[in-house]
């Protein structure tokens, strides 16, 4: 059964072009993909990901704000019994950041010009398969 991903946009980005790019990739290589669009809370996001019966969050953020809003996300989720959601993100993300961003409990974080094919072949060995 195909993965189902939702691919996200916190904060006050404006900017999605990568999200909708992901989202594609993701959707070509089988699985199911949920866009939220632009301006998402996290707390909108989590709740976007539990009525979707989502297996995993992308987040996407070229603001800067990536520090604030992805740990967010994955707070949310723990206060929802749902930590079972792998959530991942990428965007404009300096290298010093990703060690924190995964210490706060992002499975994998990519930067621009990450292959898509590195990001599809991630989301199968490190998103659960569905029952």
């Amino acid at each position: 059964m195909p993965r189902r991903i939702l691919i996200a946009k916190p904060g006050l980005d404006g900017h999605d072009r990568g999200a909708k790019v992901i989202a594609r990739a993701l959707r070509d290589a089988g699985h199911e993909v949920i866009y939220t669009g632009l301006h998402q809370t996290p707390a909108q996001i989590v709740e976007a990901a539990l009525q979707e019966d989502v297996d995993a969050i992308g987040l996407s953020s070229l603001s800067g704000a990536h520090m604030s809003l992805f740990p967010k996300v994955v707070d949310l989720l723990a206060e929802r019994d749902a930590s079972e959601i792998v959530v991942f993100g990428g965007g404009v993300i300096p290298d010093a950041d990703i060690a924190a961003l995964r210490d706060a409990g992002l499975k994998g974080v990519f930067t621009p010009g990450t292959p898509l094919g590195e990001i599809t072949r991630w989301v199968e060995e490190n998103v659960p398969e569905r029952a």
